[in-house]
């Protein structure tokens, strides 16, 4: 069994886009500009922005984190969309989720010009990532292809079970990895809550990749032996002999599933950091997009 290491390949592609961009320091050029907007104070958001900037500082990006409180209305919040729009500034930015119930997150999103929608949420980028057209993939699901090629991982012809069909990963991994190319041409069956019997698709599976947000739903009886585990679950269990009051854990019952694996990713630090390194990626492309255009 091997461990997919994700926070030691993010931290591989993190030197790699430092790198480009201390080059790009020397020739004078500007440098990739990442914004996040944040609205309100949910816990989960702020660790994960609060990463994001300390990231984008590491390798030499610019970042802007715009703060707003929980009671934005729709409206303002919107008219910070348009203005992350216009500034020619920024390269690309991100409207962090969830957002307050009293926002239409579908609307927000569809404000985000599409050329700067690094989280590859916009139907504009969906759909030209459906068609093999360049895009912004979603960076988690980008994470998890990037994991899967550096790690060589045989995917042609393999069997690759999707559980869960959300729009931010169920859905495009589905997608990327029936699609031609490495690290892909797989056949995939995509499951999700209404699914009859997943563990008779499982056991079938060369490959599992589950982003249910169940922790522990994956048991070994459900994994045939040397097969491929990816674990996109992060689901904070309250437990008050932890100094937090928490603890993470992901869709996989590690401890047991891992026994039968032939590659597995551990939580935390499987598919999550691989989300942020992607996500740097995506500005780093933004970027070099908006230069080829002018």
């Amino acid at each position: 069994m091997q461990i997919l290491d994700g926070k030691k390949i993010s931290n591989q592609i993190k030197e790699e886009i430092a790198v480009e961009v201390a080059e790009m320091k020397e020739r004078g050029e500007k440098v990739p500009h990442l914004a996040a907007v944040l609205v309100g104070n949910d816990g989960a958001s702020l660790t994960y922005v609060g990463s994001k900037v300390r990231s984008c500082k590491k390798i030499g990006f610019e970042s802007t984190l715009v703060h707003l409180p929980e009671e934005t209305t729709e409206e303002e919040l919107l008219a910070h969309v348009q203005r992350l729009n216009a500034d020619d500034a920024i390269d690309g930015y991100i409207v962090q989720l969830p957002l307050p119930k009293h926002i239409d997150e579908q609307k927000v999103l569809m404000a985000v010009y599409p050329d700067k929608d690094v989280d590859g949420f916009h139907p504009t980028n969906f759909g030209k990532m459906a068609l093999d057209m360049e895009s912004f993939i979603p960076a988690t699901p980008f994470g998890i292809m990037e994991l899967l090629r550096r790690n060589k991982v045989e995917t042609a012809g393999k069997h690759a079970v999707v559980i869960g069909r959300s729009h931010i990963v169920g859905r495009p991994m589905s997608i990327l990895m029936s699609q031609k190319g490495e690290a892909a041409n797989c056949t995939v069956t995509l499951t999700h809550s209404r699914t009859k019997d997943i563990k008779s698709l499982t056991l079938q599976a060369d490959i599992i990749i589950s982003a249910l947000g169940v922790p522990n739903f994956l048991k070994a009886d459900m994994v045939k032996d040397g097969a491929v585990i990816i674990d996109v679950g992060i689901t904070r269990v309250p437990d008050e002999t932890k100094e937090r009051g928490y603890y993470i854990t992901g869709d996989v019952d590690f401890e047991n599933v891992s026994k039968k694996a032939s590659f597995i990713t551990p939580v935390p630090g499987g598919v999550g950091p691989m989300t942020i390194a992607m996500l740097l990626k995506n500005t780093l492309l933004a970027r070099e997009r908006h230069r080829s255009r002018k």
